[in-house]
């Protein structure tokens, strides 16, 4: 058996990072924080053109079917090159509306499935307990920007009427709001928490993957100033120091990179919560090396070097943040027989 990526993967991975490269991600990241979506709305209609948002839909609402490895790939140059937007909860969105689908609830995915396969509308979700209160409902990412705006409580889901007020996050292209209580109520019953349980499966995939991307860009950015900038004549590069710590957040992020597909292979928690960790570390570590190796210019706004920097952190918590993921990999492979 193996796991490489196939011909047709590698070629999907080469066309959205030659799609986004050329199509100036900074500028759109930095048009989304200060508050004009439109850059990055033609964002994610080239790359539904590509067929990433149809990688989680099921045919027979136009789309590819569940693909979690191709899915891993596009996330992966999502996070390589700072996409913004709700990528992971319109995704997250798409599994939960195929599940209940699958579970007997066909109305919310034929109403909003196909949309969200063409691209012509996006979707944030976010999942609470049972015992949540409405006022009280998690934060949903860039709920101001996204088409429908879903909630689950409990056994139920509801498409919120609209949201509390915007608040920013430690990324400023991060948006953060409370969907405000009451709205439409869209399915309820078991088959939503068994759906929610999915959809925080492949929104963790999805996030590990971006983190992953994120963690490989600010590697490679690093190691080209630290060709370029010269202490004493010499390039910081060719300090051992700098070597050793560029050496270790190599090691990281290729030690992540095979938990990412692993993962995508089997789906399993305690695989995607190894993942997610992993990844999530690793793609940290590689934002703290890029900072102590810049300086303090790696975190000015005139840099592009800092939409990275601020996804880092924020990425590593979202959908499963280090300990409650590390203790489900404890509590998954240390039974008996694991």
């Amino acid at each position: 058996m193996t796991f490489l990526p196939t011909d047709e993967q590698r070629a999907f991975a080469r066309s959205l990072d030659a799609m986004l490269t050329a199509a100036d991600t900074p500028a759109a990241v930095r048009a989304w924080a200060g508050g004009n979506p439109g850059p990055g709305r033609a964002l994610w209609g080239r790359l539904a053109e590509a067929g990433v948002c149809a990688l989680t839909v099921p045919e027979e609402y136009e789309g590819l079917g569940l693909l979690p490895v191709e899915l891993a790939h596009a996330f992966v140059e999502l996070g390589r090159h700072a996409v913004p937007g709700p990528v992971v909860e319109t995704v997250a969105t798409a599994v939960l509306l195929g599940e209940l689908a699958r579970l007997g609830e066909p109305g919310p995915a034929k109403r909003f499935l196909p949309g969200l396969a063409s691209g012509e509308r996006t979707a944030t979700l976010t999942i609470a307990g049972a015992e949540t209160v409405r006022h009280a409902v998690p934060y949903a990412l860039d709920a101001d920007r996204a088409d429908t705006v879903l909630v689950v409580r409990g056994e139920e889901l509801w498409r919120a009427p609209g949201h509390g007020p915007v608040r920013i996050s430690a990324d400023p292209a991060r948006r953060l709001a409370r969907p405000a209580p009451g709205g439409e109520l869209l399915a309820e019953g078991p088959a939503v928490t068994v759906a929610a349980g999915q959809a925080r499966r492949w929104a963790m995939l999805a996030t590990a993957a971006q983190s992953l991307g994120v963690g490989l860009a600010l590697l490679d950015r690093t190691v080209a100033y630290a060709r370029q900038r010269s202490q004493f004549g010499t390039p910081i590069g060719a300090f051992q120091a700098v070597k050793h710590r560029l050496a270790d957040t190599l090691l990281a992020l290729e030690f992540a990179r095979p938990l990412l597909f692993g993962a995508a292979v089997t789906m399993t928690p305690g695989d995607l919560a190894a993942a997610k960790v992993a990844t999530g570390e690793a793609g940290y570590t590689a934002a703290r090396t890029a900072l102590q190796i810049h300086g303090a210019v790696g975190y000015t706004e005139e840099l592009d070097l800092s939409l990275w920097l601020r996804k880092a952190r924020p990425l590593r918590n979202a959908w499963g943040d280090p300990a409650t993921c590390r203790a489900t990999v404890i509590g998954t492979y240390s039974r008996p027989g694991s």
